[in-house]
């Protein structure tokens, strides 16, 4: 009976650690941080129903926020047919363009799951305002996609 008992607390532990979204920290870099949002977009409804958007949205910049916020309507967003793309997407590759002290430009690759590829212009700023997320990498702007061919 202790054994099921552990079992039971191990998973239901486990679980809410799988839920819990990251945070942006100072030491998360800016290709962490577009890894985090991409992988978790390509997983989107897991372990819950838009997860990824919402992990993406952790690391959506302050101005960035007052753009496309809040989350509610950045989830309408990414469920527009321009970014839907990236929702349960198959592969990316994340190519670095410039990274300078306080902005960063990465060039995505994105195969969506219907094999078509798709280009991406993605940026992030260090926060340099006072509060919870000074000097943390976050993502200020994602182009439109830009399509490039379909997948073989």
């Amino acid at each position: 009976m202790r054994f099921i008992s552990t079992i039971t607390f191990i998973i239901l532990f486990s679980t809410s650690l799988l839920a819990e979204l990251l945070k942006p920290t100072p030491e998360i870099n800016p290709e962490e941080v577009v890894k985090i949002q991409l992988s978790s977009l390509m997983n989107n409804n897991e372990p819950y129903l838009n997860a990824g958007i919402e992990q993406t949205w952790e690391f959506a910049h302050p101005s960035n926020r007052a753009f496309t916020g809040p989350i509610q309507r950045f989830t309408q967003m990414m469920y527009a047919p321009s970014y839907a793309v990236m929702l349960d997407h198959k592969k990316h590759d994340i190519i670095e363009v410039k990274l300078d002290k306080n902005i960063a430009y990465f060039f995505i690759e994105l195969t969506s799951i219907d094999g078509k590829m798709f280009g991406f212009k993605w940026t992030l700023e260090k926060v340099k305002e006072e509060g919870g997320f000074k000097d943390c990498w976050m993502t200020t702007a994602v182009s439109t996609p830009m399509p490039l061919s379909t997948s073989s």
